[in-house]
């Protein structure tokens, strides 16, 4: 992950990043995103699982964040640390593949049904791509299982969150897979933590069944100073989690009068705001597994707080996002516990045609009331919405 040859010339600025992955190992904090899954498909590897990853730019990142295929700036030789961990490892392949998604998603479902016991994942340089390969996605992907009794364990990594960088770079169109979710076809996953990305991604392969896998990857939290994990996260007894709580805990589970359910980056600009104001009445919790629901760890972490409104918040406009998959599953689950709220109350933007504006300041407007409301600090981010409109 952190080691090439010693005649290997590396472009300086990637060598300061290898450097700061060895910190990572040498003192066990700090693993950011593009390190944690380095780790699992190292791990995978050296266990002897082939790994495949293809994609658009895939091989530096669309964000510049992997870097798992090195140039020498001398001979322009390419270079896969991954695939030189030992003898007896799994084949690791990273391909820049042609810009037709179709294509290339449909070769590598392909691929999965004849290889079963390695990690193949295909990427989007950006989410909102993803919908060139729709036809794949809606003929094979997600039902070909009922229709032929055929399984793949594809993965599908998809950029996907609200950064003011309109609507074509913000959306990888959550709700479409949410809508095509039954009978455990495939599963939808939205992590917030580099060690959570890792497992997932282990999981694929240990478990004794194959389903695919789509998970909506982070932009911006690449980078972010709080969304790192430390070594111990990554090392058993820990697993994947499908529900993560708040990184701070309630001191007085009856003090709490609001959680806010949530999905994915959003989390990082609630708890940044949650912090600045000093709200202990708060808490939330993250589903970072969205399909198959996990109702049953719902429950038990909703019984905690019996009587605090409960409030799903997203990022997307409300007849986008998770929205209106999570929205009756929720309600089952406080009607089973008896809880005092009967429903959750959405909070995110109101429903649009476009996925996402195109102007920065307004962006910035809408994200600052929608974290606003969903903490009870501000105005309605639909009505400030509205009224921007």
């Amino acid at each position: 992950i952190s080691t090439v040859p010693a005649d290997f010339n590396l472009n300086a600025k990637i060598a300061r990043q290898m450097q700061a992955k060895a910190e990572m190992f040498k003192t066990g904090e700090g693993f950011d995103w593009g390190t944690a899954e380095a780790f699992a498909f190292g791990t995978l590897a050296d266990e002897g699982h082939p790994v495949r990853l293809s994609g658009q730019d895939c091989g530096r990142g669309t964000f510049s964040q992997r870097h798992a295929v090195l140039t020498d700036q001398m001979t322009e030789e390419r270079y896969v640390p991954l695939d030189h961990i030992s003898e007896k490892q799994g084949h690791v392949e990273i391909i820049d593949s042609p810009l037709s998604e179709a294509a290339v998603l449909g070769f590598e479902y392909g691929y999965t049904l004849s290889a079963p016991k390695a990690l193949v994942l295909w990427e989007g340089q950006f989410g909102d791509f993803v919908n060139g390969a729709q036809v794949i996605i809606d003929q094979f992907i997600t039902s070909a299982e009922s229709k032929w009794l055929r399984l793949s364990g594809l993965v599908m990594l998809l950029p996907h969150g609200y950064e003011g960088q309109g609507p074509e770079h913000s959306s990888a169109r959550l709700e479409r897979f949410l809508q095509q979710c039954a009978e455990d076809n495939i599963q939808v996953a939205n992590c917030t933590t580099p060690a959570n990305y890792f497992h997932i991604l282990r999981r694929q392969i240990h478990r004794n069944f194959r389903k695919p896998l789509v998970i909506m990857t982070p932009k911006s939290l690449l980078r972010h100073k709080l969304c790192v994990s430390p070594l111990k996260m990554f090392l058993e007894p820990e697993t994947f989690h499908r529900v993560l709580h708040d990184d701070v805990l309630p001191k007085d589970n009856k003090a709490v009068r609001r959680v806010i359910l949530c999905t994915g980056k959003v989390y990082y600009d609630l708890l940044e705001a949650k912090q600045a104001n000093e709200q202990d009445d708060v808490t939330m919790l993250r589903l970072e597994q969205i399909y198959p629901f996990p109702a049953d760890v719902l429950k038990v972490e909703l019984a905690k707080y019996p009587n605090a409104d409960i409030v799903w918040c997203q990022e997307e406009p409300e007849n986008m996002g998770a929205w209106t998959f999570v929205d009756r599953r929720i309600e089952a689950v406080l009607t089973e516990i008896n809880h005092a709220a009967a429903r959750p109350k959405y909070v995110g933007r109101p429903e649009a045609a476009s996925p996402a504006t195109g102007y920065a300041k307004r962006h910035d407007a809408e994200q600052a009331a929608l974290v606003a409301e969903a903490l009870n600090t501000g105005a309605s981010a639909k009505n400030k919405a509205k009224a921007k409109a």
